[in-house]
């Protein structure tokens, strides 16, 4: 079922965002978790916000009540506030826009210059090239390339009337979402002690291994040890945190129970991802649900299907 030419409902994703890694999958599965720990009344809380696949489709769907969500991103930012602040002159930019390998190179020119344009303008930028780069890539590469040859072009994603109702359905929730701009450490440890005992906090930190293939904002192993070092002297809100399967994160974890599993992701490629789970020590943690399957073992293995 394609995202892009059916209406929101039950097998559609909520974000009008793409993002690698495709979270909004997980999205059964965290809606588990806050009604097996009775967190429905809380905040939902995610420190890397970046499409907000979960945090929409909880909202939405009336899971949770409140959603806050945050990102370092400057332009990610810029098109959250625009849903939320400028919600009709956001949807006629996205009717209006040419889908052109010159406005392309017009909106990768505002993207390289956040602070010398509007919210608005970088608003749009964000989205634009998000809809039209390959796997949603904020500095990857045009969907089709510069000559739009190939089965897959530029408008391949980018179905206005489909897109401009996900960002309507999201508005009309703007007095139950926070959207902030910092780093996510920063974030947390200046934010945790506002949070409380019927929060979840969901860290989707950007992946160990690929993450500078696929992330405009990248980690090193530092950053990586921060996150865990600030979420293991957490206490209060309840946490999750997703990433992709590998020894070095495992170990950074060690304190916290773990469930690993596969989902299909894309990036670039249509991928079956081994990934791991971490949770806070106490909480209820249900029986996975697909598309998450459960997997057993220490191996990391992908399986490349067809685009």
């Amino acid at each position: 079922m394609s995202e892009d030419n059916h209406g929101i409902g039950p097998t559609s994703r909520y974000s009008p965002l793409r993002y690698p890694g495709g979270k909004g999958k997980l999205s059964k599965f965290v809606a588990a978790i806050v009604r097996a720990n009775g967190l429905s009344d809380g905040t939902y809380i995610e420190p890397y916000a970046g499409g907000a696949g979960i945090a929409c489709e909880l909202l939405i769907t009336e899971v949770v009540r409140r959603v806050l969500i945050n990102d370092i991103s400057p332009h990610v930012f810029a098109f959250w506030t625009s849903v939320l602040t400028d919600t009709d002159e956001l949807c006629r930019r996205i009717r209006d826009v040419p889908l052109s390998v010159e406005e392309w190179d017009r909106q990768k020119e505002i993207f390289r210059r956040p602070k010398h344009v509007s919210t608005i303008e970088l608003g749009v930028s964000c989205f634009y090239l998000n809809r039209t780069n390959q796997s949603g890539i904020l500095n990857g590469g045009l969907i089709g390339g510069r000559n739009q040859e190939g089965k897959w072009r530029m408008d391949a994603r980018f179905n206005r009337e489909n897109l401009i109702r996900r960002i309507t359905k999201i508005a009309d929730c703007a007095g139950r979402i926070e959207v902030t701009c910092t780093d996510a450490v920063e974030f947390l440890r200046e934010k945790s002690y506002d949070f409380g005992e019927k929060d979840l906090i969901y860290v989707d930190p950007p992946y160990f291994e690929k993450g500078r293939m696929l992330y405009y904002d990248a980690y090193g192993p530092d950053d990586h040890a921060a996150v865990a070092k600030l979420l293991a002297e957490l206490e209060g809100p309840k946490w999750v945190v997703s990433y992709d399967d590998v020894d070095a994160i495992r170990n950074l974890y060690a304190f916290a129970p773990q469930r690993q599993y596969t989902i299909g992701y894309s990036a670039r490629n249509h991928i079956w991802g081994r990934e791991v789970m971490f949770f806070s020590k106490g909480m209820a943690v249900p029986e996975l649900m697909p598309p998450l399957l459960e997997a057993s073992g220490t191996a990391v293995s992908t399986r490349v299907a067809a685009a």
